[in-house]
């Protein structure tokens, strides 16, 4: 029997796949996912490994460095799950081969930029064409990253989606094309009259009673359009959609208290995000306010998982009753909510299922929210960035929590006393994120992992960025205690200098220890060029992903490239200032 395997396109099987010796014959799940684990491979690698393998049938590309001639080398007929990261160097044509080549898909995702020499209508068309080769398919994602919906795709053209699509995301799209993908399910085949400016986009009639899942990114999310998916959408189980308005809406045509009570019509939902990007302009939800969220959760007693953001108007009220009437909610994520305070999570009994616990910039929320949701004791995920008014008390009530994995305090107001809490803890915290806390110094990063606690053993991912009395002591203290990070941001951080590398690149603190694959030195402008004998081979030998904006190591020379590659394939070297693995710019970084 063929086993089940997942097989990630690391370092140390690259040398091999070069030489065209390892076939993996015998897998059939494949990720080359070049995310925090991965690699992203090159055309001639990627056909090194699947020549002739007949076997995958899930494969997760990161695309960065192929294009339109590696696609026949994936497209493969056996394949049933194909996901496609990060796709820059693509034409429409990839839809075309995808189509021709692969008619079993269950499910197909696709991360794509535009593709600036064609006009959408052509894209549209060979998007159009794929999906009537899909007979099968279950799961369709389409991303176009740098498409604002107000100018989005799916517009001009008929796209036929498969009977048994059950989950769809599309961005971006259009409100009104949304309406009419959505109404044209109660037809036969056959299209209802477009909307002036709006294309065909139609379904056959079997979808709406399939589909279980949709997320949309739309120019506006309205009353319209809540009431369309609610009417004809039954079975939905996860609803998100997610606004990025060019302008401040109208009144007339945005959400109100009464769309939100239509989706009360929803009673099978598990999952609902509705957030408001400030992507262009500083837009909120003017509309809606406790009344609406009170009608929404009286409906929607199942959910399991709630994201809101925009909500300007909604108070404590409206908050305390999602945690209440929802017995069963284990996610909870507000963003930008103006006036929620700690007043909302005085009583927790009721939310004891808590698992992830999201409250992104709400000012008002200060240390006495974080003592409440101490009691949650299956709390795993805890997200508590832009909340400024958190300090060393809130740090302290949750250093107990034997299962929190991820702790977000970017930005909070705690202090060397709180990290010394955290050090001698019990949360195996493998997620730390203190980017921005101006008043931790190097002796509370040595007391976070010089402490009694279990963090030292955990901690994979340590954010320290924005730190201006960090200095080299804090590095050499994580070199030596943290024998499992993997990925560590550093930028910003003025006191860090060429000793800092040295530390964390030495060969004497890698024995028997992870090395650090991800490394952000951006704007440390205390690092010489000097410090490039210590990030190039045979130190670092892990790293994947470097970024140094800002510093003198930025400026270009061949002495610099020559230096990092040594060796290392599929290294990212970022000169852009861009966060972590480029994830605000991934077309942008260089592979040397």
């Amino acid at each position: 029997m063929i086993l089940h395997c997942a097989i990630f396109l690391q370092f140390g099987c690259i040398f091999f796949l070069l030489l065209g010796v390892v076939k993996f014959q015998s897998c059939r799940r494949l990720s080359s996912d070049g995310g925090i684990r991965g690699f992203p491979p090159t055309a001639s690698i990627l056909s090194g490994l699947l020549n002739n393998n007949s076997c995958i049938r899930s494969l997760t590309l990161d695309c960065s460095q192929l294009d339109d001639s590696s696609v026949k080398i994936f497209a493969k007929k056996n394949l049933l799950e194909l996901s496609l990261l990060k796709c820059s160097m693509f034409s429409s044509n990839i839809f075309t081969v995808i189509g021709e080549n692969c008619p079993m898909l269950r499910l197909f995702s696709l991360d794509i930029l535009t593709l600036d020499m064609e006009p959408n209508s052509v894209c549209e068309n060979t998007i159009a064409r794929m999906l009537k080769g899909f007979l099968y398919l279950e799961h369709l994602s389409i991303k176009f990253q740098l498409v604002h919906p107000a100018f989005g795709f799916f517009e001009s053209s008929q796209f036929a989606l498969p009977k048994t699509i059950k989950v769809l995301l599309l961005q971006p799209i259009h409100a009104r094309q949304a309406s009419r993908l959505i109404l044209n399910n109660i037809c036969d085949t056959e299209p209802v009259a477009p909307v002036a400016a709006v294309g065909n986009f139609y379904l056959g009639t079997s979808w709406g009673s399939n589909l279980q899942s949709l997320t949309l990114v739309l120019n506006i999310i309205s009353d319209q359009l809540i009431t369309t998916i609610t009417k004809n959408l039954h079975h939905l189980v996860e609803l998100c959609l997610e606004d990025k308005p060019f302008e401040e809406p109208l009144l007339l045509h945005d959400l109100t208290n009464s769309g939100l009570q239509s989706l009360s019509l929803c009673q099978n939902l598990t999952r609902l995000s509705l957030t408001r990007s400030k992507t262009y302009i500083p837009a909120t939800f003017r509309r809606v306010n406790d009344v609406g969220i009170l009608l929404l959760v009286e409906g929607c007693k199942r959910l399991e998982s709630v994201r809101l953001g925009g909500f300007a108007r909604v108070t404590d009220a409206g908050y305390a009753a999602v945690l209440h009437s929802c017995k069963s909610l284990k996610k909870f994520e507000i963003v930008n909510a103006s006036f929620l305070s700690d007043l909302a999570f005085l009583d927790l009994s009721a939310a004891t299922s808590l698992v992830e616990v999201r409250l992104v910039s709400c000012n008002l929320i200060t240390s006495e929210t974080a003592l409440s949701l101490s009691t949650c004791s299956n709390m795993e995920v805890l997200d508590l960035s832009g909340c400024k008014s958190i300090a060393d008390s809130g740090v302290i009530s949750f250093s107990k929590l034997s299962k929190l994995n991820v702790l977000d305090l970017g930005g909070s107001d705690i202090t060397d006393i709180g990290l010394s809490a955290l050090g001698g803890g019990s949360s195996p915290i493998s997620s730390l994120c203190l980017r921005g806390c101006k008043r931790i110094t190097d002796r509370g990063i040595a007391h976070l992992f010089n402490g009694k606690g279990i963090i030292r053993n955990t901690i994979l991912t340590l954010d320290m960025g924005y730190l201006p009395r960090i200095s080299d002591k804090a590095v050499v203290v994580i070199a030596k205690a943290c024998t499992e990070i993997t990925i560590l941001c550093i930028r910003n951080c003025f006191g860090i200098t060429n000793a800092s590398i040295e530390a964390l690149g030495s060969l004497n603190h890698l024995v028997g220890r992870r090395t650090i694959r991800m490394l952000d030195v951006s704007n440390c402008c205390g690092l010489s060029v000097d410090s490039l004998m210590f990030l190039a081979p045979p130190f670092f030998c892990g790293l994947r992903w470097l970024g140094i904006g800002n510093t003198s190591l930025a400026r270009k020379s061949k002495r610099r490239d020559m230096e990092l590659l040594g060796g290392r394939v599929g290294f990212r070297l970022c000169i852009e200032g861009c966060e972590m693995g480029c994830k605000n710019g991934w077309y942008s970084h260089k592979f040397i």
